[in-house]
């Protein structure tokens, strides 16, 4: 059996609570994900932004400019969800796998004795479909015939 921590992606980025609206946005163009885990202390998770918060707290362009939000003067912790799931690091992958989609989420921080270790997203899951993909078709006959 596979756990967590065979996937897992453990160079994190995080933000702290008091951090922008406009920073996890550039972090998350800069580093091209869609979830940025809030931290505070040694590694304390509290929260967790994604690339849907960003957008749904990022003002209209459509707004007159005098009027507008911004991203800047937005502080993370008010728009974050604080909520979370999180799967301990020796939990099957399966076992996670079926909780992201049942709950229709797109990852799940790895967290051990209260701190974050890690993440694993849908992205994970997709490569590590993809991987095992390329090995069946690398056991299939190579004289078998379609069509």
């Amino acid at each position: 059996m596979f756990s967590i921590d065979a996937i897992m992606s453990t160079d994190l980025i995080t933000l702290p609570p008091t951090a922008s609206l406009a920073e996890a946005r550039a972090l998350m163009q800069a580093n091209r994900i869609h979830h940025l885990p809030i931290v505070v202390g040694n590694m304390e998770l509290v929260g967790l932004i994604t690339l849907t918060n960003v957008l749904a707290g990022t003002d209209s362009s459509l707004r007159e400019p005098d009027n507008r939000i911004r991203a800047k003067d937005i502080c993370i912790k008010d728009v974050m969800v604080t909520d979370l799931a999180t799967v301990d690091e020796h939990a099957s992958l399966r076992q996670a796998a079926l909780f992201l989609e049942k709950h229709k989420i797109g990852c799940l921080p790895v967290v051990t004795k209260g701190k974050l270790r890690g993440i694993i997203t849908d992205t994970d899951f997709v490569a590590v479909a993809i991987n095992l993909l390329e090995q069946m078709e690398d056991t299939e006959p190579l004289d078998r015939e379609y069509g």
